[in-house]
Formats: C-alpha cells, structure tokens, sequence
C-alpha cells in the first residue's frame, strides 16, 4: 500500500514544476518586458494557469506513454514506482489538457491556436517524434519554449511581431542542452529504443550539434534588444551568459567526450536564470 505522502510526491514529479519558469514564467517575463510594466493581474493569472497546465498536461502523458521504458531506465518515475496508476497519470494529462486550453480561450483566439498547437506537440513527441525522430525531437522541444515568448505577447496585444519572435531566438540553448542531455543518457535511450542524435549519429557528432546550438544562442541573443522589445540592461544579464555558452560551445567542439558534456550542460542549465534576469532589467530601462 502506497502512502499517502509518497503519492503526493509522485503526482508533484507528475507535474514537474520545476519546468513552470520557462513556460508561464517566461510569458509572464515577455508581457512585463513589452509593456515596460505589469500587465492586469487577471491577464497574467490566466497566462500562467494555461502554460503551466499545458506543459504539466504533456509531462502526464508522457509518463503515461513511456511507462514502459521508464520501468527499465528511469524506475523512480511515479508510474514504474507504483505510486501513480498509469489511467491517473492519463486522466491528470486530459483534465490539465483541457483546464490549460479553456483558459488561453478566455484570453484570445491567437491564445488558443498556440496553446493548442503546443498541445498537440507535446502529444505528438511522446507518441511518435520522440522515439524516432532523432535532433528534430530537440529540436521540438526547444520550440515549445520558444513559442512561450510568442504566447506572452499574443496575450498582452492580440498579436505577434518581430519583438517576440526575436526573444524566442532564446530558445535554442535549450535546444543544445537538450542534445547533450541525450548524450548523457545514452545508454538508457538505447536500451528504450529511442532514436536520438546521439544514438543515431554517435555522441561525438551530438555533442558538436549541441555546442553550435549554443553558439548560435549567443550570435542571436542582443537582437531583442536591437529590435528595441527590451531595453538596454537586458545586455549586462545576457553579455554574461553569451561568455558562458561561447566557452562553453568552444570547449565541447575542442573536446566532445561525456566529462565535458557534464560539466557544460550542468553549467549552461544552471546559468539560464540569466534569461528571466535579463527580462526583468530590460523591462525597467
């Protein structure tokens, strides 16, 4: 008998709060960026409680689809760990689906077309993407937080312009780091058949794709400023964390073996607070 506490603990893994900072937070950081200020609080309430259910929603279902694989790799997952039934997962991922989806409808059409586009993403990556797609897995993956950037705006004014577009560019940071996370479980991933860059083109050729991904995050991060949708100190964040990925990207395409990939990936993860700094300071000057 599962207690209590331990499924509780599961239904938060379920969840993966952790991840609620680059879905709603990063559109709530794009509204306050472009209005220079902050937007009403029942607009922001909305925005937060439809990307975070959203992301929550594809988790669920995710661990519903790989529940298998995650029984050989990953056996702390709330399902292989028996403290969530995979129908629960299932029906967490329907319900938060729908709460998510209903509530981008409440703020505006354009709203709902993202919110749904993201959705039927998510649904696609774990039923089919993930498992033989190879980099365009990534690749999607850091395009579901790209369009984060765009929701923001479509929230704030109906719309979307150069402005958020150019702070998606972001994203592809994201979009290395989750290369190199795929070197790193490797091994794991072969044994769950899934068709990864890594597994597909060997670790070496994956590491260097992640590095160029993090180089280019670095050419493309000053255009939110030139394009004048962040202000000035937006740069001080960011000139930081752009030195950060260069030496990085540099020293994984010098040296593409697993101890740097460890040491990189954990130092570009853990410096992306950068990014929500930068927005807030852009949003004061």
């Amino acid at each position: 008998m599962v207690s209590l506490k331990k499924r509780l603990k599961a239904f938060v893994m379920l969840l993966r709060p952790p991840y609620w900072l680059m879905t709603g937070g990063l559109s709530v950081l794009t509204m306050i960026a472009l209005q220079r200020g902050i937007p009403d609080a029942g607009l922001l309430a909305l925005v937060i409680l439809s990307a975070i259910c959203i992301s929550s929603g594809g988790f669920a279902f995710n661990d519903y689809v790989d529940q298998e694989s995650d029984a050989i790799v990953k056996k702390n997952r709330p399902i292989p760990s028996k403290a969530i039934a995979p129908w629960h997962a299932l029906l967490t991922a329907a319900i938060l689906f729908i709460i998510g989806l209903l509530a981008a409808l409440t703020i505006n059409w354009l709203c709902l077309a993202i919110a749904l586009l993201d959705t039927v993403l998510l649904v696609a990556y774990s039923t089919v993407i993930k498992k033989s797609a190879g980099f365009f897995g990534s690749f999607l993956m850091g395009l579901i937080i790209g369009t984060s950037f765009v929701y923001g705006e479509a929230a704030l004014s109906g719309t979307i312009t150069i402005a958020s577009f150019a702070l998606s560019f972001m994203s592809m940071g994201n979009i290395g780091g989750n290369v190199l996370r795929d070197v790193l479980s490797l091994e794991g991933d072969q044994k769950a058949g899934y068709a990864t860059l890594a597994a597909n083109r060997g670790p070496k050729f994956a590491t260097r794709v992640g590095a160029i991904f993090f180089l280019l995050n670095a050419i493309a991060s000053p255009i939110p400023w030139l394009v004048g949708a962040v202000g000035y100190a937006y740069l001080i964040p960011i000139i930081i964390w752009n030195i950060i990925l260069v030496v990085s990207g540099v020293a994984l395409l010098r040296k593409p073996d697993i101890e740097v990939v460890k040491k990189h990936e954990r130092l570009v993860t853990r410096t992306m607070i950068l990014i929500p700094i930068a927005l807030i300071l852009g949003a004061l000057t």
